[in-house]
């Protein structure tokens, strides 16, 4: 017999600006601590990676999941090329399609797109 567990939530996190994201995280647990015991973490190289990783999650899941959300947190600071652009529209839309392609799981898209060091700061007070 499978063994179902509770109903939790999962958090998507990018491996930049580590200190930064370790802030976004705790600031989900926080509020996830009211609804959920288990919020178990998994780490992608970059932005582009949130869905992709997400989706690898929820398909290895088979029938003894009760994934009952996904925060994504990641972090897009603008450079001098148009690099950024590309990289928050890409993320935006895969997490929007995931979100369509599994409407049972709840999707928060918590990435951060800022011009520049001091605004990330301004949003993570």
């Amino acid at each position: 017999m499978i063994k179902r567990r509770a109903p939790y939530y999962l958090i998507v996190h990018t491996s930049w600006y580590k200190e930064d994201i370790a802030k976004m995280i705790e600031i989900a647990r926080k509020q996830l601590s009211e609804v959920s015991e288990d919020t178990p973490l998994l780490s992608v190289p970059g932005s582009l990676e949130l869905a992709a990783g997400a989706k690898r999650y929820i398909e290895n899941l088979g029938e003894r999941g009760s994934l009952r959300g996904i925060i994504f947190c990641g972090i897009v600071i603008r450079g001098e090329t148009s690099h950024y652009d590309l990289v928050t529209q890409e993320t935006f839309r895969a997490i929007g399609n995931l979100a369509l392609e599994f409407p049972h799981i709840y999707m928060v898209n918590n990435v951060i797109c800022v011009e520049n060091k001091e605004q990330l700061i301004e949003r993570l007070e």
